[in-house]
């Protein structure tokens, strides 16, 4: 069985303090609103202020949390809207079935620890010809320290390496010999840092192009800001 993981109490600070963030909220509203169809799921919804703002365009509307406490009070907050069900849920969860048309979460899944097991939860969620709407920090350095105190920092984002680096033209090499991305363009970042300060801060170093093939058909899944798996070697060269 899953657990819930990370201080829940700065969880529904940082929940409390979005709350007043009305114009990001609303952008965020707008993204996902085109396919959400007429019966989605929020994963992870806690204190239901995307839920509200969604179910005002929707028949029916699902809003869900795992943490109890905030689960009470998202239930006493809907309790004033008809057309929004809530219901506990903590991913992975056994018990998912394809009743929705839309499974949405928003800077949710890196807080997971079996990331791989909610995503195919989330799938087993929608009825088929369904969507999963995701947003998610790219890289480490999209976490604040907010983030890494109300949840587990999942590997697959983690593509830092510690090394002791002596003085003179020492070289650190990072190869990744595979990387799996759609078609499109991408930009790799670089930075370092030493204890708490940035020696070199993060930047774009690069661009590159991958060509193909295009994915047909369509996938599922609209993964913003997404993070991929990728297994580097680092070597540490003196000359």
């Amino acid at each position: 069985m899953a657990d819930i993981t990370g201080d829940q109490r700065i969880q529904s600070e940082v929940l409390e303090g979005l709350a007043t963030a009305v114009n990001h909220r609303r952008w965020f509203v707008e993204l996902a609103l085109p396919y959400l169809g007429d019966n989605p799921i929020e994963i992870g919804s806690g204190l239901g202020d995307y839920a509200i703002e969604w179910a005002e365009h929707l028949p029916r509307f699902t809003a869900t949390e795992a943490d109890p406490d905030r689960l009470v009070l998202l239930k006493e907050r809907m309790a004033d809207y008809p057309n929004i069900d809530v219901r506990e849920m903590l991913l992975p969860a056994a018990d998912a079935n394809g009743e929705y048309s839309a499974a949405v979460s928003y800077n949710v899944l890196e807080h997971i620890e079996d990331h791989v097991g909610a995503l195919r939860s989330m799938a087993d969620l929608v009825r088929p010809g369904g969507r999963i709407i995701l947003i998610v920090p790219a890289f480490m350095f999209a976490m604040s320290a907010v983030d890494v105190a109300t949840g587990p920092t999942p590997d697959h984002i983690d593509h830092t390496h510690e090394a002791t680096v002596p003085a003179g033209q020492t070289e650190l090499r990072c190869s990744i010999p595979f990387l799996p991305l759609p078609r499109g363009r991408f930009y790799l970042w670089f930075g370092i840092i030493e204890s708490t300060r940035d020696l070199v801060p993060w930047h774009p170093v690069g661009q590159f192009e991958v060509l193909g093939p295009e994915l047909t058909p369509t996938p599922r899944g609209i993964l913003r800001m997404a993070p991929v798996q990728v297994t580097p070697t680092w070597e540490v060269e003196q000359p």
